[in-house]
């Protein structure tokens, strides 16, 4: 094997490269006013990403992690509340509802979407249920419509982890923009990424947004008289910099992946794998944005390791549900509670997906998955 025939899960540096003069003159601008907290560069990519979204208010803060803590934060949701919400997703999902004090309130996954089973969230919901958390996992929506009717009936709120999916949209609108929030993450690896830690809070409504934007400094209005305990989630100035550069290739960057998406599915098919290997869907109402490309395999572990042996960069997403992982041990879940979430742990991969991708790359990953299916079919073994 060559380097050429590598295949990285994702490459940053093909997406920095043609950029780098214009990243780096945004971070020069940054350090010659020498305003690195909020100010700003952080004031023009929120209005710009508020646009671009279709919201009234966009919030930059510290992460993705941050972005959910403060909305449920703003919620004034905490000890004693539930919030219904997947039981397969990352970490933070849960881990933040879990912070303010409330229980997660877990509902299976559909097996085919990987999103929460909105058929199931009804009989989830109790008197003290304060909101519904759902996720737009690898990059596509959950189905909102039915959640936002369910919360309207129950009178309770809607918190879009939007982590995986900016520019995904549900049935013509964004996500992020059709919940009482939506919480975004600009993690290096994400569709819109950052030079390290940053997200964003977007609401439609003004008097969540000035909660946000309170609790985003520690409640402090005015300077050193604090009127709610928060926290410091405030976004650098030079990540809000790298980001207003980067915002506007954003478009091309997701054709592109969904590009890759389609190509893959193309070559997938020629190679007659449909039987042995699930791609992801896309339903009618939405657009997938492609975080990941998750496939199905029976014998996921043994495909990912011929593919690390072959040079091919993969990536589990996510190995333990949440039910099942130790620190949420005292919810009282077990083995069997959940099982599409439990399937999808035990046999999802996620295969190179960035928009650098190369249609060669691309035939070398769907290549040596068919001869690691070829090779199985021919021993009899599991695919």
């Amino acid at each position: 094997m060559t380097i050429d025939q590598e295949v990285p899960l994702l490459d940053l540096y093909a997406q920095y490269e043609p950029l780098r003069d214009e990243i780096l003159a945004a971070v020069a601008r940054v350090c010659d006013t020498q305003k690195f907290i909020l100010g700003p560069e952080v004031e023009l990519f929120e209005r710009e990403l508020a646009k671009m979204l279709g919201v009234s208010d966009a919030i930059a803060v510290s992460s993705g992690t941050d972005a959910l803590l403060l909305a449920l934060m703003a919620l004034e949701i905490g000890s004693g509340d539930e919030v219904i919400t997947t039981p397969y997703s990352f970490f933070a999902t849960a881990g933040c509802i879990v912070r303010v004090g409330a229980r997660p309130v877990f509902v299976d996954i559909d097996p085919v979407t990987f999103n929460i089973d909105t058929a199931r969230i009804t009989e989830a919901i109790t008197p003290r249920t304060k909101a519904i958390l759902p996720v737009h996992l690898f990059g596509l929506s959950a189905d909102l419509d039915p959640i936002c009717e369910v919360a309207r009936d129950a009178g309770i709120h809607v918190i879009e982890d939007a982590a995986q999916a900016i520019g995904a949209t549900y049935r013509g609108r964004h996500v992020g923009s059709i919940g009482a929030f939506g919480c975004f993450s600009f993690f290096p690896s994400k569709n819109l990424g950052a030079f390290g830690d940053a997200g964003l809070v977007t609401t439609n409504d003004p008097a969540l947004a000035t909660r946000v934007r309170l609790l985003r400094t520690h409640g402090m209005q005015p300077k050193y008289f604090h009127q709610v305990v928060g926290g410091n989630f405030r976004m650098d100035a030079i990540q809000a910099a790298v980001l207003r550069v980067k915002a506007p290739h954003l478009e091309s960057w997701t054709e592109a992946r969904r590009t890759n998406a389609r190509t893959y599915a193309t070559l997938f098919r020629a190679a007659g794998l449909d039987d042995e290997i699930a791609l992801p869907t896309e339903p009618a109402d939405r657009r997938h944005v492609f975080n990941q490309f998750v496939i199905r395999a029976a014998d996921r572990d043994g495909l990912k390791q011929s593919l690390s042996s072959n040079g091919i960069g993969t990536e589990i997403y996510y190995p333990l549900p949440f039910h099942l992982q130790p620190c949420f041990a005292n919810l009282g879940y077990q083995i069997g509670d959940f099982p599409a979430a439990e399937s999808a742990a035990a046999a999802t991969l996620a295969l190179p997906i960035y928009s650098e991708l190369s249609t060669a790359q691309q035939r070398r990953v769907v290549d040596v998955v068919s001869a690691f299916v070829l090779r199985t079919r021919r021993v009899g073994a599991p695919v």
